[in-house]
């Protein structure tokens, strides 16, 4: 009996075909969504319902519960932008250059509900929703960088061109993280200092931590989900002459 050896695509390197990444990550979306919602919810009763009332900030310091996993997730996903642009700008992985577009847009909501968030925590904490405080300028200067990202690799008609550029300005913006994560400490910044660190005992109560935590979770899951929606779009636009894609559109020919 003749047998054929499968290569399943759940390989980390096959996942660099554009192909296989689009089954992989099609077959995981269900889950990351639903994971999303269960976190998010849990995580906003538990912050915003359980967690106790702060001793100086009061309940105004219920805003961390989205306000830290945003900013987080922002500098993160500049990290991860920069990452994919360059590994596709320097070995021509598609996928990965792909994937840093798909980032992007993720990458600057974050930045701007971080932004956001901060103001109104802002203004009862300092009595201003915006300082000019070295925290607070390098996370806005993040997001013109995402905007900046977004708008050089939409304004050059050849893809390839268009990730090269974007790549450049990713990596050079790259600097402007541990900027951001240093800021408190290089700087007589406003802006308190880190609550949670992997060095030291957290500086809040565990049903604080929990909540954080959670909602964090619940971000990431709500990235992942959306990133990978947005880069398999991306590759059937740019695969659209290749067999895999036109395998997709046949079921739908058929039902029609």
């Amino acid at each position: 009996m003749n047998t054929v050896a499968l290569r399943p695509p759940w390989r980390l390197f096959s996942l660099s075909a554009p192909a296989h990444f689009y089954r992989a990550t099609e077959a995981v979306s269900p889950l990351l969504w639903a994971t999303c919602l269960v976190l998010a919810a849990v995580g906003l009763w538990m912050g915003f319902v359980v967690a106790p009332t702060d001793a100086t900030q009061g309940e105004a310091y219920r805003i961390i519960f989205i306000h830290v996993p945003a900013a987080w997730l922002s500098m993160v996903l500049y990290l991860a932008m920069a990452f994919w642009a360059v590994l596709g700008w320097a070995w021509k992985v598609r996928m990965a250059s792909m994937l840093a577009r798909a980032i992007a847009p993720t990458g600057a909501l974050f930045t701007v509900v971080a932004l956001w968030t901060g103001a109104l925590w802002g203004k009862p904490t300092w009595g201003t929703y915006w300082v000019w405080d070295a925290r607070l300028t390098s996370e806005l200067i993040l997001l013109f960088l995402y905007l900046g990202y977004l708008a050089l690799v939409e304004s050059i008609d050849e893809p390839r061109r268009g990730d090269q550029a974007g790549a450049l300005l990713a990596l050079v913006g790259a600097i402007n993280v541990p900027v951001i994560y240093f800021s408190v400490k290089w700087w007589n910044t406003l802006h308190q200092g880190a609550t949670v660190s992997m060095n030291a005992a957290p500086k809040m109560a565990g049903t604080m931590l929990t909540a954080m935590l959670l909602m964090t979770l619940a971000c990431w899951a709500y990235a992942f989900a959306v990133v990978f929606a947005r880069a398999r779009a991306i590759a059937v636009e740019r695969e659209a002459e290749h067999q895999w894609v036109a395998a997709l559109t046949r079921p739908m020919e058929k039902s029609a």
